[in-house]
């Protein structure tokens, strides 16, 4: 019989022992939360983890634990080795040079005495990196921004487990462990940890206070502290038991929905002295470009609740859109008001993704300036496939 991608993903967490943690760009709460409790988890079977965010940490997220044991960007070992037996002489000197108009390059190995042969090379195979990939909350490869970009061999050469609760994955894992019913990822983090319990390790052990406030931190932001429509009795029962095992939700709705600096709210009062409004397709949008960033000292993750805690309490329209200017592109973030839509289907057509009741896409090589209008153009060209 067939494994089922559940049973698949805790085998190979059994065999592995040098493990490569990636999540999304611009990284949120569940992206976020999943990473720091599988990383521990792992670390606890004893396992070495590596744990990549390559964006900064929101504000509202930097009380997680043990951020500061996450690396920044990716390093691999590029080292090409070569072996040379000394047992019948010593290295003089060593060099190289550059011969046949630089394409080659001689290195030069120099005896003491007598001479060294062909047959005293040898080449050992390089030692991976890594023996596993774990790829969370990641729809696709191109989500993973410059990781996913510059160390695309790496995909191929090691098996990579993809865990994910989006529509649109695109299944890129030799593992696809991909549940659209879940509400977020860290909930499918939950199964997963409990079923790697041992004798040894049990799930009290592996699910202490810091996993439980890490994943109960990626279930919250992910369902609107459960207020959106995606919020399952499994969810609320989950979240039920990491609570008893001690997740901290209080500060976890303190920090995230309670506290706000004050450049974040001169930040969403300029987006909403923007709202406007598109009476034809019946949808509300706003925007924010680099330069409000910079004039109000904000950065740009502190856009992220705007769009959750503020817009989607806007009435009579059939979704909201956050369109935010980011490093020469155009990121826009949709939220459903009322059901009847299908928001990923709008963001796919326009090269996005996400799910039905909220989703995005970007608009690469674009300025607010010279691309508003063509992106509002384009969600309304998305839409004509669309009911109401």
């Amino acid at each position: 019989m067939e494994l089922s991608a559940k049973q698949q993903s805790i085998e190979q967490l059994k065999q592995a022992q040098k493990i490569l943690i990636l999540t999304h760009k611009n990284p949120d709460g569940d992206s976020l939360g999943s990473l720091l409790a599988l990383k521990k988890v792992l670390e606890r079977l004893g396992k070495k983890v590596t744990a990549v965010v390559s964006d900064p940490i929101p504000a509202s997220l930097t009380f997680l634990a043990e951020l500061d044991r996450l690396e920044t960007e990716l390093r691999l070992n590029r080292e090409f080795v070569l072996h040379l037996d000394l047992t019948k002489t010593q290295v003089a000197n060593l060099g190289y040079r550059k011969i046949e108009d630089n394409q080659k390059l001689a290195i030069i190995i120099t005896p003491k005495s007598g001479q060294f042969r062909a047959q005293d090379v040898s080449f050992p195979e390089p030692v991976a990196d890594f023996d596993l990939v774990i790829v969370l909350d990641t729809p696709d490869l191109a989500r993973l921004g410059n990781i996913g970009q510059n160390f695309r061999d790496l995909f191929y050469e090691t098996p990579v487990i993809n865990i994910d609760h989006h529509p649109s994955n695109d299944y890129f894992g030799q593992v696809n462990w991909v549940e659209i019913t879940a509400t977020s990822t860290a909930e499918i983090l939950v199964g997963l940890i409990e079923a790697l319990a041992s004798p040894d390790h049990s799930t009290k052990e592996l699910i202490d206070s810091q996993v439980a406030t890490a994943l109960l931190t990626g279930i919250t932001t992910d369902t609107g502290s459960f207020q959106n429509a995606n919020t399952t009795p499994k969810a609320l029962t989950i979240a039920a038991q990491l609570v008893a095992a001690g997740a901290e939700q209080q500060q976890i709705i303190r920090q995230i929905y309670k506290t706000k600096p004050l450049s974040t709210l001169k930040l969403w009062g300029r987006a909403l002295s923007r709202l406007r409004t598109d009476e034809t397709h019946r949808y509300a949008y706003t925007y924010l470009g680099q330069a409000d960033f910079s004039e109000l000292k904000a950065e740009t993750n502190q856009s992220s609740g705007l769009i959750d805690d503020l817009l989607k309490t806007a009435q009579g329209y059939r979704f909201v859109a956050l369109i935010t200017e980011k490093n020469g592109s155009l990121h826009v973030s949709l939220r459903a008001l009322e059901t009847g839509i299908n928001l990923n289907a709008l963001a796919t057509a326009c090269g996005g993704g996400g799910h039905d009741l909220a989703a995005a896409f970007e608009v690469k090589s674009g300025t607010l300036k010279d691309s508003l209008e063509s992106t509002l153009s384009q969600i309304n060209a998305c839409l004509v496939n669309q009911p109401g």
